[in-house]
């Protein structure tokens, strides 16, 4: 397989939504939100846009606080965090200000357990004017509409939805080694939903037309691929001639 960063429609809206950030008018506000269901490419996306751009990005735990929370941005930056939480956040503050960059959060919905940490962000925000993204899961933006003051500074929200044909087109195409008709495309359209999963799928497919001498894969050998990988790779539940 091909090692590319494929760019989907999730990821135009993405791209699109960093620049307004970046671009943003005096006196907008410059957060964002990216949501949606795990599999879709968020955390690819994250990752490879904060790599491109030098971006800050923090994953949240669980019972993740303050502390923790600016303890981790200050690693991030290559400093050591100082003793106490406020003289923290007053180095962050102080960094961000010398040296803008977007600051990216990950795993939102950890923090919005504690309201101190979700209102750490925003104080970041304020004072430093820096874009800062948000990125959760499903229930991340109703959890995150709790924190008025917060979610009202969100001035672009996006979520990752279930891939199109033609994102599966682009996936297939720009990955696999293995040429693969429209009917074994379009069969990974109906059956399989993320991203991870069409990955492995195509690999075994790769493989299984190269130890074959095959050139191509159509959907008839693509189901024996998915039998013989059927505990591995997770298909819809409404699959019936599998």
């Amino acid at each position: 397989m091909r090692k590319v960063f494929v760019k989907t429609n999730n990821v135009k809206k993405f791209i699109t939504m960093m620049n307004n950030l970046q671009n943003r008018p005096e006196g907008v506000p410059g957060m964002g939100l990216v949501y949606g269901e795990p599999g879709l490419g968020k955390t690819q996306t994250v990752n490879w846009w904060a790599f491109k751009n030098d971006a800050l990005l923090i994953r949240c735990n669980q019972q993740m606080s303050s502390r923790w929370l600016l303890s981790e941005i200050l690693d991030n930056m290559g400093e050591i965090p100082s003793y106490t939480t406020s003289d923290c956040f007053n180095q962050v503050i102080k960094n961000l200000i010398l040296k803008p960059q977007v600051l990216m959060v990950d795993e939102i919905e950890y923090l919005t357990i504690d309201s101190r940490s979700v209102e750490t962000l925003r104080d970041i925000h304020d004072r430093t004017n820096v874009p800062l993204v948000l990125i959760g899961m499903t229930s991340a933006k109703s959890r995150l509409k709790k924190f008025k003051h917060l979610y009202d500074r969100l001035s672009e929200i996006i979520k990752f939805e279930m891939f199109s044909k033609e994102d599966i087109k682009l996936i297939v195409k720009e990955l696999s080694e293995v040429e693969m008709t429209d009917c074994a495309i379009k069969y990974i359209y109906t059956y399989i939903k993320r991203f991870r999963q069409i990955v492995k799928l195509l690999n075994k497919a790769e493989l299984f037309a190269k130890s074959n001498g095959l050139n191509s894969i159509d959907e008839i050998l693509l189901k024996e691929v998915m039998k013989n990988e059927a505990e591995t790779i997770e298909i819809n539940q409404d699959t019936k001639d599998i």
